[in-house]
Formats: C-alpha cells, structure tokens, sequence
C-alpha cells in the first residue's frame, strides 16, 4: 500500500519567493529567537519587530503562547507534544519566509537536535539563531508568569532550566546579552546584524 504522501506533489507557483521579497525590497528571514522563560525573547522580538515596520519592512511576530491558542491548540506540553509545537512553528516559519517575509519566533525550544531540525528547512543564509542569552537566576527572578515559583514548589513538571535540560546554542548567529543590556540597545544589534546580512538596508548618514 502506497503511503500518502506518495500521491501528493509541490506545486511551483509563477509568483514564487523571489519575486514576493522583490516587491517588498527585502530578503526574507527567520529570526530563532531561543532561551529560557523568562529571557526577554517576546520582549525583544515584539521590539524589534516595531523597529522593521517602522522602517518599512514586512513581518510576522510568531510567539509560543499565541500559537498554542489556535495552530497548537491539541498540543500539551509533554515531550512529545513539545517537539511537535517546533515541527509546526517550523514549517509555518516557511511558509511566511516563502511569502517574503522577516519572520519573528519566540520559543524556548530547549534543544539544539529540534533547532537544527528547524534550520534545516531553509536556505543556509535564510535562518538566524538569535539567542537570548540570560542567565537563570535573572529569569526566575524576573518570573513574570509565576511559573519558576510553581515549578520550585513542584506543582509544575519537566519545566526547562529547573528540572529539565535547556541546552544553550553552541554558535547562533545572534547572540543577546539580554540580563545586562537594555532592549534598544539589543534591537540595536539585531538590526546591525540584519543589515550586515543585506537582509534590510539601514541608512547609516
């Protein structure tokens, strides 16, 4: 018996990446935004994301909690489920990058195997890991849904940084001292890296 996806074929579209990211004058980009509760990667990717539109640029924020409302919304959040969340997030982040977008993502997404899972779906100048780089003493201090006190009290299981594993990037291509910069000056550093890229254009007079 044939399996189904032996009978379901890509279409290629006349109007295709290239051609969307040229009308919108950019090169469509995933930003990974990736570290432990609490980090400030919502903050900062909502951030940077007022800055492109400012500037004229086309985008979408996709954040962790948002998503388990609709697209993830059978999702719970055991290890099995957790892994399908980022398989999901993933293949939508290429369709958005497909319509020529700067696409945004704020998930914790605690391991580097479902990460590279991830960045193996896109050109290799197309994915940027950016990591949130706060340490776990600033996070649960911050704590700004009470979910490290209820993870400490043990009414919350398998939370990352406590009792499971988050495993930091070995080499992101954007790497935010978020405990001891402030959000404009790491929106700062995002925008010079993209610009370095030639994924947007910064006037610099």
């Amino acid at each position: 018996m044939s399996s189904v996806k032996e009978n379901i074929v890509w279409h290629t579209h006349e109007v295709d990446k290239a051609y969307r990211a040229q009308l919108k004058n950019q090169r469509p980009a995933v930003l990974w935004f990736t570290g432990l509760s609490g980090a400030g990667k919502s903050t900062i990717a909502g951030a940077l994301e007022s800055r492109l539109a400012q500037l004229g640029y086309h985008t979408y924020l996709l954040d962790g909690d948002n998503v388990r409302h609709g697209l993830c919304g059978d999702l719970g959040f055991s290890e099995q489920d957790r892994r399908e969340n980022i398989r999901r997030i993933g293949e939508l982040a290429k369709l958005m990058a497909d319509a020529g977008l700067i696409v945004l993502t704020a998930f914790i997404s605690p391991h580097r195997e479902e990460r590279q899972q991830v960045r193996d779906l896109f050109p290799s100048d197309e994915f940027l890991e950016v990591y949130v780089n706060t340490q776990l003493s600033v996070c649960e201090q911050r704590d700004p849904k009470g979910l490290y006190k209820k993870a400490r009290a043990g009414e919350i299981s398998h939370f990352t940084g406590i009792d499971s594993v988050y495993e930091a990037p070995l080499a992101a291509e954007i790497d935010l001292p978020a405990g001891e910069a402030s959000v404009t000056a790491l929106v700062e550093q995002c925008l010079d890296h993209l610009h370095e890229r030639g994924i947007i254009h910064l006037s610099k007079s």
